[in-house]
């Protein structure tokens, strides 16, 4: 065993364990890695990560590695907690940043900090939603958090918490326009035109898609020219998607991508809750949010959620401006119903519409994959985090030039 000196390599972990972690995560190693070449980032996560310049240890953000839920996923996730820390022994991981997941992630945080390595967080975990009463075990742990929705800054703030909202990645670009329009050739005629977005997990799409090709059904009983067009995330989902029906609805067109050329075709949207609520306020889409599950479940959830909405722009908004049944165990009646008054109410249609607008307006310009990327530098840089030193890349777009870079001592065995 012997010391040698590597000012300049520094190893970063990232770790994502959802493919909505692993897109969250891509373009900030895309840009650490612009930013500082010499430095090695390592993650276990998916392939968007990996395309971004990682190096991935393990597959853990694809639906079909951990899209499991209950015993069988907490048995996995700990056998990719044993990977990382075999993995990690012998070696000097300066940053862990830790996408998501929180359940999965913490735990993980919290071993890798027992070895000297500091711990941001992208994508704060939503104690405001059901869990402030865990906010001194992730305080303790978390270097930093940074936040994808514009209220969560001052929120965990007044808790102590080194925190700092950067921007979401799904408002944080604009809208290709062209891609749009080519997105949208071969949609179908006819009208209300219905868009059902049932999920990108497999575990959704079985609970959901029944319950919204019922929906858009009672919808086409009332409307009978009304078509209803299906986006799907692969063409595994979309298979599964089908195979959820003994007769796919008359009119229900099934397709792989083009979200966004789908959105601008739509009327309305039926979408199961997730990030594409924000894709559907970002073109101020009027939409009803679901999300079935089991009636005790729904009864779990009265007493954990302590937030009073579920669907993202109800959260930001801070009141319901759309339609949500979530979590939700009854029949299509409610939805299509919810649905049907939107249809058949030019200027309720309209109200949502401005307010989904202000949702997508109140998140700014600020670029996520950037302001995460030079905060990931600067802790490996400094070794410590602050609000000061968050406030200045924001508001600077650099890390802040009062820290001297460290020189890292690593140990090869």
């Amino acid at each position: 065993m012997h010391m040698t000196e590597q000012p300049d390599r520094r190893l970063i972990l990232v770790t994502a364990f959802e493919p909505s972690g692993d897109l969250h995560a891509a373009p900030v190693i895309a840009a650490l890695k612009q930013r500082c070449p010499d430095w090695e980032i390592v993650a276990w996560g998916g392939p968007h990560m990996e395309a971004a310049g990682a190096t991935i240890m393990g597959n853990t953000a694809t639906d079909g590695v951990m899209g499991i839920r209950g015993a069988t996923r907490a048995l996995e996730v700990r056998k990719v907690h044993q990977e990382v820390l075999r993995w990690g022994e012998h070696r000097k991981i300066i940053v862990h940043l830790a996408v998501d997941s929180p359940s999965a992630n913490l735990p993980l945080s919290a071993k890798l900090k027992l070895r000297g390595t500091r711990v941001l967080n992208l994508v704060a975990p939503q104690l405001w939603a059901w869990g402030e009463w865990r906010a001194k075990r992730v305080r303790s742990i978390s270097d930093g958090l940074l936040c994808l929705l514009p209220f969560e800054e001052r929120w965990f703030r007044e808790r102590n918490f080194v925190a700092k909202y950067v921007g979401h990645p799904v408002l944080s670009r604009p809208l290709d326009l062209e891609l749009v329009k080519q997105e949208r050739e071969g949609l179908p005629p006819g009208g209300p035109r219905i868009l059902l977005l049932p999920g990108s997990r497999t575990s959704e799409i079985r609970a959901n898609a029944r319950l919204l090709g019922r929906a858009f059904e009672l919808i086409q009983g009332r409307h009978r020219s009304a078509v209803a067009t299906v986006v799907c995330t692969t063409d595994a989902t979309a298979r599964l998607f089908r195979e959820q029906f003994e007769r796919i609805p008359s009119a229900l067109n099934v397709r792989v991508g083009g979200l966004e050329g789908a959105i601008d075709w739509s009327e309305l949207a039926l979408a199961v809750s997730g990030t594409v609520s924000l894709d559907l306020a970002r073109q101020a889409k009027p939409m009803v949010g679901v999300y079935r599950t089991s009636f005790f479940s729904v009864l779990a959830a009265k007493i954990v959620l302590k937030a009073p909405y579920r669907l993202l722009p109800n959260i930001i908004a801070g009141r319901e401006i759309v339609p949500e049944f979530i979590p939700y165990s009854g029949g299509p009646e409610k939805i299509a119903q919810a649905a049907l008054e939107l249809i058949g109410d030019g200027r309720k249609r309209a109200q949502a519409s401005d307010d989904l607008r202000r949702v997508a307006a109140s998140f700014g310009d600020r670029d996520p994959g950037l302001l995460a990327s030079l905060a990931v530098e600067h802790l490996a840089r400094a070794g410590s985090m602050t609000n000061v030193a968050l406030d200045s890349i924001v508001q600077n777009k650099a890390i802040p030039a009062d820290h001297d870079a460290l020189t890292i001592t690593s140990t090869e065995y």
